[in-house]
């Protein structure tokens, strides 16, 4: 369930990054979109991160090395 939970965030990370590519080429900055879409990113990679670490904490997400 976590994992699905991360990966449903990580796509919405790359939606939105993709978001503002486009919206910077369409829009030339005229608009607002592409900073809102790269704010929803950066607040969706924040979000990520802070449910990776209370994962952790809750012992819901166990880390393992790098050899696993």
């Amino acid at each position: 369930m976590q994992t699905l939970l991360i990966l449903l965030i990580v796509g919405i990370i790359l939606y939105n990054l993709g978001a503002g590519l486009y919206y910077m080429l369409v829009d030339k900055g005229r608009t607002k979109r592409t900073v809102n879409a790269l704010t929803r990113r950066v607040a969706f990679s924040v979000l990520l991160i802070l449910l990776i670490i209370v994962g952790i904490v809750t012992g819901v997400i166990q880390p393992h090395g790098i050899n696993g």
